[in-house]
């Protein structure tokens, strides 16, 4: 039968795609949910509409980089994204959401390290304490090691002289270049402490610590943004053991790059410049050499990335920065545990209908009911052969609304057999036979099981449209279900009642067979009457 060649190729595709389970939801396999509060970067005043969708896209982009199902990141009220995402730990979903991700480059005026105990005011810092990007250790020109932080001991003098001016220069590039610290910076920046608040605003000058807040600089205005920045990647380059981050550039910020180290390489204002991620450096590389490629590397500074950091990094910074300033308001885990629990509770529900639908079968169908058996066992493989191959392709994946979704509408498949046969008992007290009446009754019950069905698939069409969150799962899996039952009705269910009528057990009402007439309504079913030729007869002489 064609239900059954079709069921064949959903199963041989999931056999060929060695995928034999559904993907599961937030709510069965366990997961994350995060609810994040929008501000504006005043941190005060009404969160701009259009804004709060940029960052909820760009927050999914990021979510969706982690390759797992049934992520969910959706707006709630005026100021608040909940992201939900299953089997992700708390970490690794907080690192992906909640940076900000605002990366920009900044020359370096000092550095101090403020972990360890200030040695005399005559040391010097040590000579290899400065690596370098010469030509011949990075011929590509892109490979920029972290600088060592410089002691406290290593405090240059900051004299206006110490820097030649560019303020002739009118792009804001040439002006961050031609910025100088005053004293009072100089004063301001030996009082800041790791901890403190950071302002980034991209045309000021910036007091800051690294990631392990061992160091603090005094960094000039912004001279290249991360909104230039095309492409991010984590890998480990050849001949190195540590995971870094490559950055590419577009066309402007390539230029703005060079030029930018074309100066930097001359001392010009210093040789150090800081890669700056959400106020903080994550890495303050020497520049010896011009980069023309707008290529550039972040290998994570003295400490390095791990993988699972370098990978996340790569993500954030990719889809590009938020245009709000997101706070972490709630953190909600299912661990897999609970999950298992609920889909155990889920099954044994669904056992139970099936077990008490049979029953009913039985003592109202006799040995009828092994069709409406049979189309519920067909309806439920269809449906999870498609659920595992849609959770492949599609990333549908299977929640707990949604199982309810599948019971209800596989339950709607018993009750478009109980339609057809009540329209054959109806045909068969009209005076038709058992065989005619399927057809006759097929006719009439036909509309209505589609009548029924589009009602139903418009309901759930309407709800998936309308609806957020696990609700979805629900309506998505109801029509789902109702498709199949229309399927499975039409190529199964009326074939196989036509040919159970050719039967004489089925066909003449036999005892046990459902369709005696006790069961039917009638006193006595009608037969079909053969024509006969009557012989004739010789005439009578």
């Amino acid at each position: 039968m064609v239900i059954l060649v079709v069921l064949a190729a959903v199963y041989g595709t999931m056999g060929g795609l060695q995928s034999w389970f559904p993907k599961l939801g937030l709510d069965l396999r366990g997961g994350t949910t995060i609810t994040l509060t929008a501000a504006n970067s005043t941190g005060s005043g009404q969160v701009d509409r259009n804004s709060l969708e940029q960052a909820r896209t760009i927050i999914q982009q990021r979510v969706d980089s982690l390759g797992v199902g049934e992520s969910q990141v959706t707006t709630a009220g005026n100021n608040q994204i909940t992201v939900s995402v299953p089997n992700v730990s708390q970490d690794r979903l907080r690192d992906m959401v909640g940076q900000t991700a605002l990366l920009n480059f900044r020359v370096v005026y000092y550095g101090q390290t403020v972990s360890v105990p200030s040695a005399s005011p005559s040391a010097a810092p040590s000579p290899q304490a400065q690596p370098s990007t010469s030509a011949s250790s990075a011929p590509t020109g892109n490979n920029l090691p972290t600088a060592p932080a410089a002691s406290a001991a290593a405090t240059p003098t900051l004299k206006p002289s110490a820097y030649p001016s560019l303020a002739g220069s009118g792009t804001s590039q040439d002006k961050a270049l031609a910025w100088q610290p005053t004293e009072q910076d100089f004063a301001n920046f030996q009082a800041y402490s790791c901890g403190q608040p950071v302002n980034d605003v991209a045309d000021q000058p910036l007091m800051t610590c690294d990631r392990e807040g061992t160091t603090k600089y005094l960094l000039g205005p912004t001279v290249v943004t991360g909104n230039q920045v095309t492409n991010a990647s984590a890998g480990i380059p050849q001949n190195q053991l540590q995971w870094v981050v490559s950055l590419e550039f577009d066309q402007a910020g390539t230029k703005l790059f060079a030029d930018a180290t074309t100066q930097l390489a001359q001392g010009v204002p210093s040789k150090q410049f800081a890669i700056v991620l959400d106020g903080k450096v994550v890495s303050a590389p020497q520049v010896n050499e011009v980069i023309p490629n707008g290529r550039a590397q972040i290998d994570g500074g003295s400490t390095g990335f791990t993988q699972q950091a370098a990978q996340n990094l790569a993500s954030v910074l990719k889809y590009g920065a938020l245009p709000l300033s997101l706070s972490i308001d709630s953190v909600d885990t299912v661990s897999p545990v609970l999950g298992g629990e609920q889909l155990q509770g889920a099954l044994i529900a669904g056992a139970l209908g099936l077990v008490l639908v049979a029953a009913f079968a039985i003592a109202i169908y006799r040995s009828l009911s092994w069709v409406v058996m049979a189309t519920i066992v067909l309806a439920l493989g269809l449906t999870y052969g498609l659920l595992v191959l849609l959770g492949q392709s599609l990333g549908v994946a299977l929640n707990l609304p949604g199982v309810a979704g599948a019971i209800v509408g596989i339950g709607v498949t018993a009750d478009s057999f109980v339609i057809f046969f009540e329209r054959i008992k109806d045909e068969v007290r009209a005076g038709r036979t058992l065989r005619s009446s399927v057809e006759s009754g097929w006719r009439k019950a036909r509309g209505t099981i589609l009548i029924s069905d589009g009602v139903q698939l418009l309901s759930a069409l309407v709800l998936f449209i309308l609806s957020i969150g696990a609700v979805r799962g629900f309506a998505f899996i109801l029509g789902l279900t109702t498709l199949i039952d229309i399927v499975i009705t039409f190529l199964f269910t009326k074939p196989m009642m036509t040919l159970l009528m050719r039967t004489r057990y089925y066909g003449e009402g036999r005892r046990g067979s459902g369709l005696e007439p006790a069961q039917i309504g009638v006193d006595s079913l009608p037969i079909r009457r053969r024509r006969r030729t009557a012989a004739s007869t010789p005439e009578e002489a």
